[in-house]
């Protein structure tokens, strides 16, 4: 049986690196919420079956957070926002898609080389699904310094916190209050950030990124 609880963890967990992949893959805005829907999804999952294994009947509600908040909530937000700022285009990705995956793996493997052998003596549960936490969390930064649509960077700053809360669930220990203040603050930056990119677009006519650099530096 515990060999059962090893390998739906995994499962769950190498999913949601998989999960960030295609978010890297993306070059569709609205794709690219479908598909963080669906990590949100996957998290949830991952969540809700260690609270099966560990006995932590707490992490069911941080499970249901995450589907309340992420998979509902924010998904449906961002497709209102980018319908009312009509930014359904392509987005542009700095180097290209292929380059970007083939960093994406290289930091993959990063994680495993550092996180396995330091981690030797915890539990083997554990350290294995904070190994896959840090890849998520490492392809999430990738995103946010690979796109030039300030919307997809708001995607990739969500799925890194994602790869925050699988390493929290999987080091077991972690006080509910804690999981509920980091969404309810992950929610309050989400409002912020929003209000900020509908003032920046009706003040620039963009949220792009690269337009926003050429414009301060016309304006010098």
């Amino acid at each position: 049986m515990e060999r059962l609880y090893f390998d739906v963890a995994h499962l769950f967990a190498g999913s949601l690196v998989l999960m960030s992949f295609v978010l890297l893959y993306q070059d569709r805005m609205t794709g690219l919420i479908n598909v963080f829907t669906m990590h949100a999804v996957v998290l949830s999952l991952s969540v809700g079956w260690q609270a099966y294994a560990q006995n932590a009947p707490h992490l069911y509600i941080t499970a249901g957070i995450a589907v309340l908040f992420k998979a509902v909530i924010i998904p449906i937000s961002l497709q209102n926002m980018i319908e009312r700022m009509g930014i359904h285009r392509e987005i542009e990705v700095v180097g290209g898609i292929g380059p970007t995956m083939l960093l994406g793996i290289a930091l993959v493997a990063l994680s495993l080389a550092v996180v396995l052998p330091a981690t030797a003596a915890a539990d083997p549960l554990a350290r294995e699904d904070i190994a896959f936490a840090l890849s998520v969390v490492l392809l999430g930064l990738l995103m946010m310094v690979t796109r030039r649509n300030a919307v997809s960077q708001i995607i990739g700053f969500m799925s890194l916190e994602n790869g925050l809360i699988l390493a929290a669930t999987g080091a077991k220990g972690m006080p509910l209050v804690v999981e509920i203040s980091v969404a309810f603050s992950v929610l309050i930056a989400f409002i912020v950030i929003g209000i900020f990119l509908f003032r920046i677009r009706e003040r620039f006519d963009t949220v792009d990124v690269q337009e926003l650099d050429r414009v301060r530096g016309s304006t010098k």
